[in-house]
């Protein structure tokens, strides 16, 4: 590594508030000669404002361009992320009791019937009823012995399939509701990258 080069690695997302000071080292990891890089983390290259809203995308350019006029002269290397997002944080309104117990309520019902319907388009009792006759010979309208046993294994099921018990994670491997969510949440960033940042596109006007 050259004495006088700097190397930056954008962050990918960073969370910020209002009226807050970013510097370069929040935003980019630094690897610098140890006098210039104290320097570099502590300077502060953008301001956030109301008008921002609630995401800012900082083009690496824009922040080699900043290191430039301050530190001219230096040789400026960059890796990783070309962008960093920064998402604002405002202060999260408490949910009342009464608005909790609705959406428990809300989400417990829906759930219920999806599954009761889902039961219904496959017949799934009559298929116990089968199930119980086949085994025993004899036929039950309702073979409790199939059934209590199934929907224990149904919930069991669920809370296997995504990886928790309320907020305890039963093991490190993420569920496949986390892989979607983070498959989303890069789907969004990168919406986010192309249409926030005003460098990365370039219109030719006509006369």
């Amino acid at each position: 590594m050259k004495e006088s080069a700097v190397y930056i690695r954008m962050r990918q997302k960073v969370q910020v508030v209002l009226e807050q000071p970013v510097t370069l080292g929040t935003v980019a990891q630094i690897v610098a000669p140890p006098a210039l890089q104290k320097k570099l983390q502590m300077l502060v290259i953008y301001q956030v404002k109301p008008a921002d809203k609630h995401l800012i995308v900082l083009d690496v350019m824009k922040v080699v361009q900043h290191i430039q006029h301050v530190c001219p002269g230096i040789e400026i290397q960059t890796v990783g992320p070309a962008q960093s997002i920064l998402e604002i944080q405002y202060k999260k309104k408490k949910l009342a009791p009464v608005y909790f117990v609705l959406v428990w309520l809300l989400l417990f019902i829906g759930s219920a019937l999806a599954i009761m319907n889902f039961h219904e388009d496959v017949s799934m009792q009559v298929v116990h009823q089968k199930i119980y006759y086949m085994a025993t010979g004899t036929y039950d309208n309702q073979p409790l012995i199939l059934q209590i046993p199934y929907s224990l294994g149904l919930g069991i099921g669920m809370v296997l399939f995504f990886n928790h018990v309320f907020k305890k994670r039963l093991n490190e491997e993420p569920s496949p509701l986390e892989v979607e969510m983070f498959k989303y949440q890069q789907d969004l960033d990168q919406y986010v990258v192309i249409h926030e940042n005003k460098e990365t596109e370039k219109k030719i006007h006509g006369d």
